[in-house]
């Protein structure tokens, strides 16, 4: 979701280390590898795929995609069932399930989870409207709820601690404590699409108030799984919610999923495992052998374990097969790039700088040094997952050329002189990660900007860190990415709307009147020829402007022993961990733990 760093897939999987015994532990636990930090789970202020990937097993929302089906299907979660519509479609009626209670915790009396109500979500929706909580997810209602931008305005002045969310909005509405309605201001046609999305999922303000600042460390929600314990940047553990509400694992799926034994726990109730528990391994030789010791279940595959895991055909070596290991293979719907802070006063305002720069960036060495060929170079915003997919998108400074790069950045200089007087200074780039391959990505962009002469100074931050600098407007340049919510290009385009600009999801601040103007049509419009060509009109207007060099589309190779079970790609969704199983005794004779 959002940003997404560029790190390897969640690893879940299992083995109960306090267990010394000659047979399978009786409780199924689950470890997992993470290579990036989890920078908090309040849901509020999510933005990134790896929080995101650990605060959906805590926190759920009204509707969820179908684990099995394919096209991808909504179905109710937290709902009752699918909303109803006004004949103009612009007010939309939500039942709320009555058999659902927030997790056991001490900021309720005596410490009793209380049941979820209507009025949940329109708190936490108005927590994301509050401009002092400066959330990055304000651009799923902007513009879209009748009377939450003006209520967000009247809070500019108002202090956390004086901050009252009984005031009532005409838009949001709990119209008996299981019914939330909501009146939109214009149609807005992917609106059950928004409503899945992490951030708008219910909190209670017991919590928010009890924990205070510190609520992003304690999450209290409706979820399968409760928080254990957490070490930060080093290890979280979730167990099983007894209070959880009744789901039951899918009965059908589409084709192949029987033969690929997908329907084995059909019919049983959710979750399937009793306990997780993730490591942050941030370098990638432990993380491999964590995984190659199987005392993780899944991994994606680190650069520079690819040769030995993977032989010339891109399939599995022998020696992989006989240790029990599957590979999964299957695009990602993301893009990659390197960041302009548009407002930055030098690279904002030269494009010609831009250009010179995104000509200098090979593209496929890139690929080739740090995916190992699991990637498309990219030249434009959308990914080859979605139907509007442009291969031949027209640019020449999407590709690789060092004569032309040359060329542009001595009009880069001349107009840097021209508006600012004396030389181009030493550009600053941010880079996510402080493990030895981010180090490198780091290095080799270095060495792609020094191949025509530009000087620039790489910074690598933890995750957290570069976030924060970015959703402040304080990094020059960023490396960054996003990995669609969901299947829809708006929801990619969206990056690049002026409004949405930092701390929104639109880090590079950029604000073209043109693609604004299209983006405010292609919101209100069903899918359509129309629409489509609305989307590649935009694309072309961010590759000509340039706010950011389009580097590569992601392709998941994800590695899986036999005993983990019920893993299938599943692109948009997250809170998945309930539909996974682990056969312990096949696990405990393969590896003994």
């Amino acid at each position: 979701m959002g940003a997404g760093a560029l790190v390897y897939a969640l690893a879940l999987a299992g083995c109960d280390s306090t267990n010394n015994n000659d047979s399978p532990p009786n409780q199924v636990v689950r470890y997992g590898a993470i290579s990036a930090k989890v920078r908090g789970l309040d849901p509020m202020d999510i933005g990134d795929t790896t929080s995101s990937g650990v605060a959906s097993n805590f926190y759920e929302c009204l509707f969820q995609y179908h684990y099995l089906k394919r096209p991808y299907v909504l179905e109710p979660a937290l709902a009752a069932d699918m909303p109803t519509y006004s004949e103009d479609r612009l007010t939309v009626t939500i039942p709320i399930r009555k058999d659902v209670y927030f997790h056991d915790d001490p900021c309720f009396p005596g410490g009793q989870g209380r049941q979820l109500v209507a009025e949940d979500f329109i708190y936490a929706w108005k927590r994301i409207a509050y401009l002092k909580n400066v959330s990055k997810n304000w651009w799923i209602f902007e513009k879209r709820i009748v009377g939450l931008d003006e209520f967000r305005e009247t809070t500019k002045g108002i202090a956390k601690s004086d901050m009252d969310y009984r005031q009532k909005i005409a838009g949001l509405e709990a119209i008996d404590r299981f019914t939330v309605q909501i009146k939109l201001k214009k149609n807005v046609p992917d609106i059950e699409f928004r409503l899945t999305h992490l951030p708008l999922a219910p909190v209670p303000r017991e919590a928010v108030e009890h924990y205070g600042d510190e609520f992003m460390n304690h999450p209290v929600g409706t979820g399968p799984f409760m928080l254990d314990s957490w070490t930060r940047g080093s290890k979280l553990v979730m167990v099983r919610n007894p209070k959880f509400r009744e789901e039951k694992y899918p009965n059908e799926g589409e084709d192949g999923d029987e033969q690929a034994g997908l329907l084995v726990d059909a019919g049983k109730t959710l979750p399937l495992i009793d306990r997780a528990e993730y490591r942050v391994i941030l370098e990638d030789q432990p993380y491999w052998l964590t995984f190659m010791n199987g005392e993780t279940d899944a991994a994606g595959i680190p650069k520079d374990a690819f040769d030995s895991a993977i032989n010339s055909d891109r399939e599995l070596t022998p020696s992989m097969l006989t240790k029990g290991i599957n590979l999964i293979k299957h695009p990602e719907p993301t893009t990659f790039w390197v960041g302009f802070n548009m407002q930055d006063p030098v690279a904002g305002t030269n494009l010609p700088l831009r250009q010179a720069m995104s000509l200098a960036f090979d593209r496929k060495k890139f690929i080739d040094l740090f995916t190992n060929g699991r990637g498309l170079p990219a030249r434009g915003p959308l990914p080859p997952t979605v139907a509007a997919y442009t291969p031949d998108l027209s640019s020449p400074y999407t590709t690789f050329n060092l004569a032309l790069a040359t060329k542009k950045l001595a009009e880069a200089r001349a107009l840097h002189r021209k508006n600012h007087g004396g030389d181009l200074p030493v550009l600053k780039l941010i880079i996510g990660g402080t493990d030895a391959t981010a180090v490198q990505m780091g290095q080799f962009n270095q060495r792609c900007f020094e191949a025509i002469g530009l000087q620039v100074k790489i910074d690598n931050l933890d995750w957290p860190s570069m976030q924060d600098k970015v959703k402040t407007k304080s990094a020059q340049m960023y490396s960054m990415g996003w990995i669609m919510d969901w299947p829809d290009p708006e929801n990619m385009l969206l990056l690049w709307y002026g409004p949405n600009e930092s701390p929104g999801p639109n880090n590079f601040n950029y604000r073209n009147e043109k693609f604004d103007e299209l983006y405010d049509k292609i919101t209100v419009m069903p899918a359509s020829p129309q629409r489509t060509a609305m989307f590649r009109q935009m694309e072309q207007i961010v590759v000509d402007d340039l706010p950011c060099i389009f580097t590569t589309h992601r392709v998941s190779y994800y590695l899986k022993y036999n005993w983990y079970k019920n893993y299938k790609p599943h692109v948009y969704g997250y809170g998945l961990m309930k539909y996974l199983n682990i056969d312990k005794n096949e696990r405990w004779r393969k590896v003994g733990h």
